[in-house]
Order: C-alpha cells, then sequence, then structure tokens
C-alpha cells in the first residue's frame, strides 16, 4: 500500500471518528432541547465528502498520477494544516459541535477559539482539505470537482447554519 493511500484511509479514519462525535454530540444537544435544522442536505454533504475520498484514490490509480515534491509536499502541509483547524473547531465547540445543524435553544454563540476570527471556519477547513488531500497526488480533477460541487452546498449549508443559529438565539430572549 502506497503512502498517498494510507493517507486518504486515515483521512476516512478520521472523518469515521468525527461521526462518532457527532453522534453523542447531537444526543447531547437533543436532550437539551436541540432542534435540528437543514436535513435534507445531509445525504448530498456526506456523499460528496465520500466521494472526495474515493476521487482522491480513483483519480491516483486510474491516471496513474505521479507524487509531484514541489505540489504534493505543500498540499500535505495544508491538508494537515486543515486536519488541525477541523479538530479546533470541534474542541472548541465541544458537545455544541456536530456534523449535522442541530442548535440547542438558548446557548449563546460561541467565540472564542478559531470563532473569535471566522464565524464557520470548519467550513474553511473543508475547501482547504478539498483541494490539498487530492492535489497532494496531483489529483487536480478530484480537487476541481469537489471544489465546484462542494460551494453551492458551502452556500446552502452556511445560510442553514447562519439562520437556525439566529432562531436559537431569538428564542433566548
Amino acid at each position: 500500500m502506497n503512502p498517498y493511500t494510507v493517507l486518504v484511509l486515515l483521512v476516512a479514519l478520521e472523518r469515521l471518528a468525527e461521526l462518532v462525535t457527532a453522534q453523542r454530540h447531537a444526543r447531547w444537544s437533543r436532550a437539551r432541547g436541540g432542534v435540528e435544522r437543514g436535513a435534507g442536505h445531509y445525504p448530498v454533504m456526506v456523499a460528496l465528502h465520500t466521494g472526495l475520498l474515493a476521487g482522491c484514490l480513483l483519480e491516483t490509480g486510474l491516471l496513474h498520477r505521479p507524487f509531484v515534491p514541489w505540489l504534493g509536499w505543500p498540499a500535505l502541509a495544508v491538508a494537515l494544516a486543515a486536519q488541525a483547524l477541523r479538530w479546533w473547531c470541534i474542541t472548541t465547540l465541544g458537545p455544541r459541535w456536530n456534523t449535522r445543524v442541530i442548535v440547542v435553544p438558548g446557548l449563546p454563540l460561541v467565540d472564542r477559539g478559531p470563532y473569535r476570527w471566522l464565524r464557520h471556519p470548519n467550513y474553511l477547513a473543508v475547501v482547504l482539505e478539498g483541494l490539498a488531500l487530492p492535489l497532494v497526488h496531483g489529483n487536480w480533477i478530484t480537487a476541481a470537482v469537489f471544489t465546484l460541487l462542494n460551494w453551492p452546498l458551502l452556500v446552502t449549508r452556511v445560510r442553514c447554519e447562519n439562520t437556525a443559529l439566529a432562531l436559537g438565539l431569538a428564542t433566548a430572549g
């Protein structure tokens, strides 16, 4: 098994860890009156992120993409930085973090960690990873397709989250 395949499989394991964490956090949120919004786009998001990982492996294998050091090493650094940012978001939000949009009414917005500078820093991690992970091994088609398909999903997701957060905050007053 080549190192790139190992990297992609490690990212897949990380995604599974996220899903386990998200399920635990969903139970926590629902026990406190949390309401899910935007469940309709969730399967699309799961399919797209699964497709990213599959695309990385398929493009490398089918098109015999070589590792190009001048592109691969910086892309690896960006992909790892994206993972670090993602887990910084997860640890900052604690049980409020989820892969779904579940807002517990009355809880204030988090304004520490990466949320001090960005409203949706996890989506920066998604964008960076969607570009960088495929480019570690020169998979420019996967990077381009994921980015193009992810853009409207991110717009939908951010609107959904902003609406859900506004509704959650409104119920506090």
